[in-house]
């Protein structure tokens, strides 16, 4: 492979390949060059911030972590977010990836919507999401160069409209799953796209448990 865009290399090793194989015949353009970008982007914000992160770990969290929105890799039951993770564990345990880099993936992988958390935890859970909320959010938009977003955009394009596409994509995922969006931001999602979502309470769970007061 041995690309380089932006200034930041992309993995070549055996597992890198497969990741990228794997992503790339499981979901369609827009998450997988959403997926891309995150690296770049991630990447990009350690250099920035000189931190010591692993590419390649740095490179399968960004690749995994949308791996529970596609059929293929999503429970009935659990947060997109950890059945992505859980993905991403079982290929890395195939590969005999060692447990504390298992760990940092999926915790990467599993936090990547809980705002607030990641910043504070090793450099691959905190550069993840620092990609996912400069490719959805525009967080930090301004803190890359005009050279490096259309360096890396061109290589794998947003495509038309991406910010309702990815809303759209996000939906699909978790409509039939409601519940799971308790207490993260997924719930937004639904609220704007499905009519017969209600959210859930959490002042409400408290009043009405079993505890008498």
């Amino acid at each position: 492979m041995n690309e380089l865009i932006a200034g930041i290399r992309v993995p070549d090793s055996a597992i890198a390949r497969a990741a990228t194989q794997l992503v790339r015949d499981t979901e369609d353009d827009l998450l997988y060059n959403h997926g891309r970008r995150v690296f770049f982007w991630g990447a990009l914000t350690g250099e920035r911030k000189g931190l010591r992160y692993d590419p390649e770990l740095l490179y399968l969290g960004a690749m995994f972590h949308d791996m529970g929105l596609t059929e293929e890799h999503s429970s009935p039951d659990l947060r997109f977010e950890v059945d992505g993770a859980n993905t991403a564990r079982d290929f890395m345990t195939s590969y005999g990836v060692g447990e504390r880099d298992i760990e940092d993936v999926w915790l990467a992988i599993a936090l990547h919507t809980t705002p607030g958390i990641p910043e504070h935890l090793r450099p691959t859970i905190a550069l993840v999401t620092a990609g996912v909320e400069m490719d959805v959010l525009g967080i930090n938009y301004h803190e890359f160069s005009d050279e490096d977003r259309h360096a890396v955009c061109w290589c794998h394009p947003r495509g038309t409209d991406f910010k309702e596409n990815i809303i759209d994509h996000f939906a699909d995922g978790i409509r039939k799953k409601p519940q799971t969006t308790f207490g993260n931001v997924k719930a937004d999602v639904l609220a704007l796209k499905d009519p017969n979502f209600a959210r859930t309470n959490f002042c409400s769970i408290i009043r009405g448990s079993a505890w008498p007061g």
